[in-house]
């Protein structure tokens, strides 16, 4: 398959999302999808199947809402200590291929850089703990001090107003369609998927959007 074309002298500013995107999934599939259901089968004395059941439907009714994203709303609702159990598990949190190499060719070739993200601030601050890329970025944003999810067209208005991007010129890079939808939706020209945001699971359908499996596919240029 053939990688795509990214005209870098077109690009001033670099958008780039996290999980998925930057880090391997896998942690946070995992997380939610196997160690948050078997904690909440042993708090509550359920089977795992019975744990997963109710849990799913409680996820299903959050996805894409900042809620989804929230360490403190999840450790109400479940009665457990998210940010807890994401330490039990850290070990399972990875930086894709060639991601480094990435942020530091953007850095050199003097493009702005930032890291946009809908994770929440504890579990931002688990990951570049684990992974030291904060370092890497002119400027981390989180969408819950925007007030919106990436989701939305609203947060791309909210991010503009702090970090003035030319829609034209400007690189993002993320997992989620949804979010691609709405920054497609708010006019940013240049888009690009992740074809595997986990390693352990099968590519996903892009529905059509231009996309990476790994960042050497984009290296860019001075």
């Amino acid at each position: 398959m053939t990688r795509p074309d990214i005209k870098w002298d077109n690009i001033e500013t670099v958008l780039l999302d996290m999980d998925g995107t930057l880090l391997d999934l896998n942690f946070d599939n995992h997380f939610w999808q196997e160690h948050v259901p078997l904690r909440y089968a042993q708090l509550h004395n359920l089977s795992i199947e019975e744990s997963k059941s109710v849990l799913y439907a409680k996820f299903r009714s959050a996805e894409g809402t900042l809620d989804w994203y929230c360490v403190d709303y999840w450790s109400s609702q479940l009665q457990l200590d998210i940010e807890k159990l994401k330490k039990e598990v850290n070990h399972l949190i990875a930086i894709h291929p060639h991601v480094l190499e990435f942020l530091e060719a953007v850095k050199k070739s003097g493009r702005r850089l930032l890291l946009v993200t809908n994770a929440h601030v504890k579990s931002l601050e688990i990951k570049m703990q684990q992974t030291r890329l904060a370092g890497h970025f002119d400027h981390v944003v989180v969408s819950h001090d925007l007030g919106h999810a990436k989701e939305s067209y609203e947060f791309w208005d909210k991010l503009k107003a702090i970090e003035p991007y030319n829609n034209d010129s400007t690189l993002l890079v993320d997992d989620s369609l949804p979010v691609l939808r709405a920054a497609q939706h708010y006019g940013i020209v240049h888009l690009l998927a992740v074809r595997k945001p986990d390693t352990r699971r099968e590519e996903k359908n892009v529905e059509g959007f231009k996309a990476i499996y790994h960042f050497d596919d984009i290296m860019p240029v001075s």
